[in-house]
């Protein structure tokens, strides 16, 4: 894994900036979306990546107003109940799609939990600690970026807790 050349310009996003920034390595990797979206599952299919290794950013807000940044993997659901719990909320629900690219400046299906507008709390799926790499949105649809887990967790300002639907 190597940083991509800083010259490629067409594929820098808030979120490569900051890595860049920050020096930290990655790589992106680019996907085809026909329709301009796909789930999640079918992103880590498209890049070649274990589904346990991609992560989808979602974007919630609480009971006090406040807007947090929950990461899982793509091919699980978030549990809203731990969510809260784990921030100090008495409940949380996802933001409105219409409202994401104004609380994050990111769209539906790009959304990174680098470089968003401002920094939100965030927290990251407990099953993030056992890789060393971890795949997330590059900032905009058909753009993935992997990088080492603990840069992401410490780039972000993340934490990890358990906060998926417990697995049948």
């Amino acid at each position: 894994m190597g940083k991509k050349d800083k010259k490629d310009k067409g594929n820098k996003t808030n979120a490569a900036r900051m890595l860049d920034r920050e020096k930290i390595e990655y790589e992106l990797m680019e996907y085809d979306a026909p329709e301009g979206f796909l789930d999640g599952v079918s992103v880590a299919n498209a890049t070649g990546m274990p589904v346990e290794m991609v992560f989808k950013t979602l974007v919630t807000v609480g009971h006090s107003g406040q807007h947090y940044v929950c990461d899982i993997p793509v091919a699980r659901e978030l549990d809203m109940k731990k969510a809260a719990k784990h921030f100090g909320e008495k409940k949380m629900e996802m933001i409105h799609a219409r409202d994401i690219t104004s609380v994050t400046g990111y769209i539906k299906g790009g959304c990174s939990p680098i470089g968003m507008k401002k920094p939100f709390p965030t927290v990251f799926d407990a099953s993030a600690e056992d890789l060393d790499e971890i795949v997330v949105s590059g900032g905009k649809v058909g753009l993935q970026i992997r990088l080492k887990t603990a840069d992401l967790l410490r780039i972000v300002g993340a934490q990890t807790a358990d906060i998926c639907v417990d697995k049948d």
